[in-house]
């Protein structure tokens, strides 16, 4: 077990941190933007008049994502149920409004692609610096374990991240408490030696119910209102230090 410091705050005998993936280590935020116009589009062509108040709902604006709307914080499923909520809205029945916001989900991927957005510089750096420390380090995401599955995988992390958990379609969903204590069991520490470190406010309410030793909230390109919550928020993962 090691002690933390970010900033001026400290976290003693910690055995584990575990990671969000898309805007915490992965610089993804073009892409998801992208998704998510392509699939507002897709659904837009078919039941006109949708495009615009799904861009609302998911948090896209113009080349903004918002950090605490439903693409930054949601999984998959959630997002796709809330499209087709649009859709059954416009008087579709919910199972033809399902099959819709499927249908343009997938063939969004398709246009889009599921290659893996790059690391945030200095990101490797630091996962390498704390694995050699005898920290256990795990991703915990919101995207699916597929998707987190082929990010460790593109940007060779296998050596450093123990731990590859994404949400899938059924199961539970952050901010629920229970998906970071299962997360703790797989790698084998307790909550209360763990830190979680995320971009969205799902993170930190998730990991403070749990019992997490700390929350650390990072957000690389602005200001973070939505993450006063956190221990501690940081602008770049360099400012994670042993002492």
């Amino acid at each position: 077990m090691v002690n933390i410091v970010c900033k001026n705050v400290q976290f003693t005998n910690i055995q584990a941190i575990i990671f969000d993936k898309d805007g915490t280590l992965e610089d993804s935020e073009n892409y998801i933007r992208s998704l998510g116009q392509k699939r507002s589009r897709l659904i837009d062509a078919q039941i006109p008049g949708t495009g615009e108040p799904l861009l609302m709902a998911f948090g896209i604006n113009g080349d903004k994502l918002d950090p605490t709307g439903l693409l930054a914080v949601a999984s998959r499923y959630e997002s796709q149920i809330a499209a087709a909520a649009y859709i059954a809205e416009t008087g579709r029945g919910w199972l033809e409004a399902l099959e819709i916001a499927r249908h343009a989900f997938a063939e969004a991927d398709k246009a889009i692609g599921t290659t893996a957005s790059p690391l945030f510089i200095g990101s490797l750096e630091v996962l390498k610096y704390l694995s050699e420390a005898g920290l256990k380090l795990g991703i915990l995401s919101a995207a699916s374990t597929a998707r987190v599955r082929n990010f460790v995988q593109t940007h060779q992390l296998d050596d450093y991240i123990q731990l590859q958990m994404g949400v899938d379609a059924g199961g539970l969903s952050k901010p629920d408490p229970a998906l970071f204590i299962q997360a703790c069991q797989n790698l084998g520490v307790e909550p209360r030696q763990t830190l979680m470190v995320g971009d969205s406010i799902g993170d930190i309410e998730m990991a403070r119910q749990a019992g997490a030793a700390g929350c650390i909230g990072i957000y690389w390109h602005q200001t973070a209102a939505h993450l006063r919550s956190a221990d501690v928020v940081i602008s770049h993962l360099e400012e994670i230090k042993l002492l």
